[in-house]
């Protein structure tokens, strides 16, 4: 497959074809380099890989050809110049402040993303002396009015965890650039399958791999995509140097996962909806939280911003955490653990387990209510799914 040529073919193949060149052995999967180390021909040789001046393997803390191979894949798939691996989702966030941010500057981050994303900047950048402004997430004068001389990036999730709440990319985009900073734009509830953020005028996106591009629960990655300035000057010597790397053997699930990955979250997405609607009938619910309703607050931009309405489904109970409690234990398929983009369908209390750690304070600020469960909606036939969480939701009493 010399003559090649991702560029020329959709997202779907792209997924499954690119970024692999064979080796000697001519496998037809992707192989794992499982090795720590690279043998150099010469002195010379060694000492010209180290200083850059000739491309080569180095070492695999920051350079390993499975792992190049998803980075590759995914930066194509996003749309993006160049990609980097991390060993987390979280990693990648750290990677991206690390990089970018020094003692004095100043970021404005969404109220409506993931729990420990909230307390990497709020606790742990603050440490440093960097300042963040937390802001409603579809409120774009907010943003702007947020922005200070000293902002170096805009921070969001969206569609967003558990609310599903969601802003206009490219107008946040256009906001950000005027005001000379940068977007950065969690895509991991989407995946490029259903939104790429770039194309919008997003300048980074990130990603925890260990959702919906691994699929099945298996492995803990992430990953960042941008420009390749940004990824060169800034994020790769940080990943060199502070070693927040991905492993090959997780890499090669990752490739794995890519390759069904729009098909899946077609799967998913359809159950979602079916689901969404069914939730928003009961007489047991107060609100349901999904793009893909047309009570949703954002349902017009969910139209034109994404290719499909997401796979998690949120609802709030007519009743508090007892009640929301209750249900969940009622369940007997769905898995009760707060990861998500899963075959398995998971259900989830945001306010005591993704979300717990901030205090009730910030959780009213992000609209997490103690009625509120999150459901990742899995492959499981729909219709199973629906009748686990009757269950509980035709239990009035917890």
């Amino acid at each position: 497959m010399t003559d090649f040529d991702p560029n020329d073919y959709s997202i779907e193949t792209q997924a499954i074809r690119a970024g692999h060149t064979r080796s000697h052995e001519d496998e037809h999967s992707m192989p794992i380099y499982m090795t720590s180390s690279y043998v150099f021909k010469s002195a010379e040789d060694a000492a010209l890989r180290f200083t850059g001046q000739q491309p080569g393997n180095i070492y695999s803390r920051f350079i390993n050809p499975t792992v190049s191979t998803f980075q590759d894949r995914l930066a194509l798939m996003e749309e993006g110049e160049r990609c980097l691996a991390f060993s987390s989702g979280m990693a990648a966030i750290m990677a991206v402040g690390m990089s970018l941010l020094k003692a004095g500057d100043h970021v404005v981050c969404s109220r409506s993303v993931f729990g420990n994303t909230v307390i990497t900047f709020q606790n742990y950048f603050a440490k440093f002396g960097v300042e963040t402004t937390f802001v409603e997430l579809s409120n774009l004068d907010a943003w702007e009015a947020a922005i200070q001389p000293n902002t170096q990036f805009l921070f969001v999730e969206t569609p967003s965890n558990p609310l599903m709440e969601l802003v206009d990319i490219r107008a946040l985009a256009d906001i950000a650039h005027q005001k000379d900073c940068l977007l950065v734009v969690d895509n991991v509830f989407c995946t490029p399958i259903m939104q790429k953020p770039l194309s919008l005028g997003a300048d980074i996106v990130v990603h925890s791999a260990t959702k919906y591009i691994d699929g099945q629960g298996r492995c803990i990655g992430g990953a960042v995509i941008a420009s390749d300035e940004i990824i060169e000057k800034s994020i790769y010597p940080y990943l060199r140097t502070g070693g927040a790397t991905m492993s090959a053997f997780n890499a090669w699930i990752f490739l794995s996962g890519l390759e069904t990955l729009a098909i899946r979250m077609k799967a998913h997405c359809d159950s979602a909806f079916e689901l969404a609607h069914w939730l928003e009938a009961h007489s047991a619910v107060e609100k349901v939280h999904y793009p893909g309703l047309k009570s949703h607050a954002q349902h017009e931009l969910a139209k034109q911003q994404q290719s499909h309405f997401g796979a998690v489904v949120s609802f709030e109970l007519k009743g508090g955490k007892d009640h929301a409690w209750a249900l969940i234990d009622a369940t007997k398929m769905l898995s009760i653990t707060a990861n998500l983009g899963d075959v398995k369908s998971t259900i989830t209390h945001p306010a005591s387990t993704t979300h717990g750690r901030l205090t009730p304070e910030l959780r009213a600020e992000a609209g997490i209510k103690d009625s509120l469960v999150r459901v990742s909606v899995g492959l499981e036939n729909i219709d199973d799914i629906k009748a686990d969480l009757l269950r509980g939701l035709d239990r009035r009493d917890p």
